[in-house]
C-alpha cells in the first residue's frame, strides 16, 4: 500500500493571499501547503480522499493517471469543489466514477453541482455514481474500508481506515468508541489546525494527545494553516514519530 499526500493545508492553503507572515513568506517547498487530500494505492486500485479546488493541480503533479473511487469526509468547499475535475478520468476511461459519502454529503453534492445529476445532462459532464454509507464498513471491490464518525464543530463527518491506514481530518471531538476502530495502526494521518485552540479543528496539543492515546506506529498531521510555523521548526518539536505531513509526501506500508 502507498500512501501519497495530495496536499496537507487548511481552506485557504498556504501561503494565504495577501498574508505576509514568515510561514506564508517561506522558501521552504514543504510550507507550500494545498488544500488537504489523499490518494491510496491498494489492491490494484486508487483511491481519492476528498477533491479540493486543487485536485486537478494535485492529479498532474503526482502524474494520476485512473481514479477508481473517490470518498468524502464531508461536503465542505475545500474538499469537494474539484469534482468537476474527475471528467478527464470518466474521458479517458470510459466508466463512471464511484464515489462513497454520507447522505448529508450526497444531498450536498447534488445542491451545489445540479448540472451533473440532470436527467438530460450537459454532454461532458462528470459522470458519477453515489454510493451512501453509513457509520458502518463497506467494501471497494474487494478492500474493506471502515468509517470513522466524528464532529466537525456540529457537523458530523468521516475519516476511513483502510487496512492499518487511518485518515482523519476535520475534527474536533471524537467518542470512546469511534477511537476503538484507530487502535493498532500503522500510520495516522491526523487534524491539526494551529497551536491555540480552534472551535472546529483539532490544535497541535488536542492532536498529540490523541496521537498519544492511539499509539501509532507512525502519525503525521495535516490541515495545517500558517499559524501552526514554519515546517522545519515545528518539526524538530515533535517526536521523531509524529512530524508535519508535506504536500507530495509519500509512505509505503503493508497490506495485511
Amino acid at each position: 500500500m502507498k500512501v501519497t499526500l495530495l496536499g496537507t493545508g487548511t481552506s485557504q492553503g498556504v501561503p494565504v493571499i495577501a498574508c505576509e507572515c514568515n510561514v506564508c513568506l517561506s522558501n521552504d517547498p514543504k510550507d507550500k501547503r494545498l488544500r488537504s487530500s489523499v490518494i491510496v494505492e491498494v489492491d490494484n486500485q486508487n483511491i481519492v480522499i476528498d477533491t479540493g479546488p486543487d485536485f486537478r493541480q494535485q492529479m498532474l503533479r503526482e502524474k494520476i493517471t485512473d481514479v477508481d473511487a473517490i470518498l468524502f469526509t464531508h461536503h465542505h468547499t475545500d474538499h469537494v469543489i474539484g469534482i468537476d475535475d474527475i471528467r478527464a478520468f470518466n474521458y479517458k476511461w470510459k466508466k463512471d466514477m464511484d464515489v462513497y459519502c454520507s447522505t448529508d454529503t450526497g444531498n450536498a453534492l447534488k445542491n451545489v453541482f445540479p448540472y451533473i445529476f440532470e436527467d438530460n445532462a450537459y454532454p461532458g459532464v462528470p459522470r458519477i455514481n453515489i454510493n451512501t454509507i453509513k457509520n458502518e464498513s463497506f467494501k471497494i471491490k474487494d478492500l474493506k474500508i471502515v468509517p470513522i464518525k466524528a464532529m466537525h464543530y456540529k457537523m458530523p463527518i468521516y475519516g476511513f481506515r483502510i487496512n492499518k491506514f487511518i485518515y482523519l481530518t476535520d475534527v474536533s471531538d471524537i467518542t470512546k468508541e469511534e477511537k476503538k476502530k484507530m487502535m493498532n495502526a500503522d500510520l495516522i494521518i491526523l487534524d491539526s489546525l494551529q497551536r491555540k485552540k480552534h472551535i472546529s479543528h483539532f490544535n497541535l496539543e488536542q492532536s498529540l494527545e490523541l496521537l498519544n492515546e492511539l499509539n501509532p506506529k507512525q502519525a503525521l498531521l495535516t490541515h495545517i494553516s500558517h499559524f501552526m510555523g514554519l515546517h522545519e521548526l515545528v518539526n524538530r518539536e515533535l517526536p521523531n514519530n509524529i512530524q508535519l505531513a508535506y504536500d507530495g509526501q509519500s509512505i509505503e506500508l503493508s497490506e495485511n
